[in-house]
């Protein structure tokens, strides 16, 4: 049997920053900008007093579009954004409250952290019940994806090292008690650095966005804590506790009975 290591190897702790680095290109900043949008269609309708995003991978203010006024970001090494507040926390350790937060978006977290299922359990505790969780990342299920299959093991793209699909989100949601609104996706072109064969392919992004709608290179799963509600029921007595008065009322008689015969 495997023992588990009292530490991971650096490249498996943070892939953070080869990422960010990467949303700094221009196929990168392409498949931001496509994210941004998306959210823009998302957060609006989120209402609030808090709104957090869990993790900076790219030094932008993605919580633009949201109407929450209160709006933070909490990663390991934070950087200033105008518009946010931003604190230094481990995203498995957040130093709020239970229950205090109305909205958290995750933007690529969950693709760099070491532990996601952590950081899925802390994004829980910190929401408000029926508050939302708004997750970002790449999904397996596209052209993006399946382009992955060509490329070698050893290939140093950061969005080729892990990916995590919407159908497998859901289910570790449902464990946590969240009910999944829905998913949306953007990008459907292939993942080509050249932008002139980009522009010549255009065309899939019409047809991708009509037809295959949760196709694209990058998802947003919007999910809502659920509230459990606890109702007291009333157990059903067994037959021979609601037959007891009648027997203690004939117990009775009968002994009343005996007494006078004597």
């Amino acid at each position: 049997m495997e023992l588990p290591h009292l530490w991971q190897p650096a490249s498996r702790l943070d892939l953070s920053g080869s990422l960010a680095a990467w949303f700094g290109t221009e196929l990168g900043g392409e498949l931001l900008s496509a994210e941004t949008r998306l959210l823009g269609h998302v957060l609006p309708d989120l209402f609030g007093y808090h709104a957090l995003q869990m993790g900076q991978v790219a030094p932008v203010n993605l919580l633009q579009s949201s109407r929450i006024r209160h709006r933070l970001v909490a990663d390991v090494s934070p950087q200033p954004v105008e518009g946010l507040s931003v604190f230094r926390a481990r995203p498995e350790y957040l130093p709020l409250a239970a229950d205090s937060v109305d909205v958290v978006v995750m933007h690529h977290l969950l693709d760099v952290c070491a532990n996601p299922h952590a950081v899925l359990r802390e994004a829980c505790r910190v929401l408000l019940p029926e508050g939302h969780l708004v997750i970002v990342g790449f999904n397996p299920w596209s052209l993006w994806g399946l382009w992955r299959l060509f490329r070698l093991p050893w290939s140093s793209t950061p969005w080729l090292r892990r990916v995590f699909s919407p159908q497998r989100l859901t289910d570790w949601l449902s464990l946590l008690d969240f009910e999944v609104v829905g998913v949306e996706s953007a990008c459907f072109l292939p993942p080509v650095d050249n932008a002139w064969m980009r522009r010549r392919l255009d065309w899939l992004e019409a047809l991708g966005s009509r037809y295959w709608s949760q196709g694209g290179a990058g998802y947003v799963v919007l999910a809502r804590k659920r509230v459990s509600c606890m109702t007291p029921m009333r157990l059903r007595q067994p037959l021979l506790q609601m037959l007891r008065p009648a027997l203690v009322a004939e117990t009775r008689s009968s002994d009343s009975l005996k007494q006078q015969d004597e």
